[in-house]
């Protein structure tokens, strides 16, 4: 089975392809972001891992969840389904400039690939819990590539 990781330099060219080929006006098949605001998500997302953005401590419960659907995910190797919830940090109800999105997600995720050459990420997320190299690859790549899926590209 394919893990895909964007610590693989051929995924990461991948993820970076598809985020070209996104426009302005790039259709949604789900939820209530156009392009610019998933960009801009995406981008918040991978702060994250960068030390960049800091989310809540979760209680006992959820991130018993959380635990759980990162060992889902990586042993079914599924995907994230669509409207899923997600931390009040992260949600972007705003508007956003397509192309400044554009741009500052690509320059955060160079940012991103330095610090994994570093070894700079953390050990720990607020919901999926105690974090190894790997674990942020493969879920970055997953949540790109979900928010990818749902333009289309």
């Amino acid at each position: 089975m394919v893990r895909k990781s964007l610590h693989n330099k051929n995924d990461f060219n991948e993820i970076i392809e598809r985020i070209s080929q996104l426009s302005d006006n790039s259709e949604r098949k789900w939820g209530r972001m156009n392009a610019a605001q998933m960009l801009t998500h995406c981008e918040l997302v991978l702060k994250v891992p960068l030390k960049k953005l800091h989310l809540p401590k979760t209680n006992f419960i959820i991130r018993a969840v959380g635990i759980l659907t990162k060992k889902e995910i990586q042993i079914f190797n599924n995907g994230i389904p669509p409207n899923m919830p997600s931390f009040q940090k992260l949600i972007v109800n705003f508007e956003c400039d397509f192309e400044t999105a554009k741009f500052k997600l690509f320059d955060t995720l160079k940012e991103y690939s330095k610090a994994y050459e570093n070894h700079d990420l953390p050990d720990d997320h607020s919901l999926f819990g105690k974090m190894e190299e790997k674990d942020w690859g493969f879920l970055e790549y997953k949540h790109l590539n979900h928010h990818l899926k749902q333009f289309n590209v």
